[in-house]
């Protein structure tokens, strides 16, 4: 069919294309690599004492498990990058930690004393509980160091003598120590110390001696006598 000078020739169907968007899928964060990094925050309390070396190895556990879960599972967790700094920040602080602990545990020992522990002086079993064992006698006049909590009373400064004992629960929470978990020390430094809550230590000569001591309702059985920190 001819068209007119003004027609225009049909023009041929064109399907409109659309860009096709991709949607990412979304990927939760990885909770054990949250509980790691909150683990390695928490890490440097390991100078404090031998027993919170374990919260810095507890990091790089936490932080090992993250990275092979979000390896494992990359598809549905994240959270990689956070994991390996934990990882990264628990195992210097652990390294750290470890060494600064085990140098100060070689040089709390003054030359010439020996290191002792509360279940040297524990009856045996089947002995009255006020018995003083043999392993309690052998350190009768040795020069010692002995490790405990400072059982509390009205004094907060300039203490001079005072009882050490065994565990924080018998000292600070109310109850009564038991006669062989306590050990009345008396220090050479006329300027005494200040009360404290945390683990102390003590070196001095050891003495055997049953007396009685009103305060603590009983009396002691040992002493450590010209006692001083380290």
């Amino acid at each position: 069919m001819s068209t007119g000078l003004f027609d225009s020739p049909p023009m041929p169907l064109v399907r409109e294309e659309r860009p096709v968007i991709e949607t990412e899928v979304y990927r939760s964060l990885s909770g054990t690599a949250i509980a790691a990094v909150c683990v390695a925050i928490l890490s440097p309390l390991a100078f404090l004492a031998w027993s919170l070396v374990t919260v810095p190895a507890m990091g790089v556990i936490l932080a090992t498990v993250a990275i092979r879960d979000v390896a494992r599972r990359s598809e549905a967790v994240t959270g990689r990058g956070l994991a390996i700094g934990a990882l990264v920040g628990s195992s210097v602080i652990f390294l750290a930690s470890l060494t600064y602990q085990t140098i100060v545990y070689v040089n709390e020992l003054p030359e010439g004393f020996e290191r002792i522990h509360y279940g040297l002086l524990q009856p045996l079993p089947g002995d009255p509980p006020t018995a003083i064992p043999e392993t309690a006698v052998a350190l009768h006049g040795q020069d010692v160091l002995l490790k405990g909590f400072i059982y509390p009373d009205s004094q907060h400064k300039g203490i001079k003598q005072f009882v050490l004992c065994r565990d924080q629960g018998d000292c600070c929470f109310g109850g009564d120590p038991k006669l062989t978990d306590r050990v009345l020390v008396r220090l050479s430094d006329p300027a005494g110390i200040a009360y404290t809550q945390r683990l102390v230590k003590i070196a001095g000569r050891f003495r055997v001696e049953p007396m009685g001591l009103a305060e603590m309702g009983g009396g002691v059985l040992y002493h450590i006598d010209d006692g001083f920190l380290r």
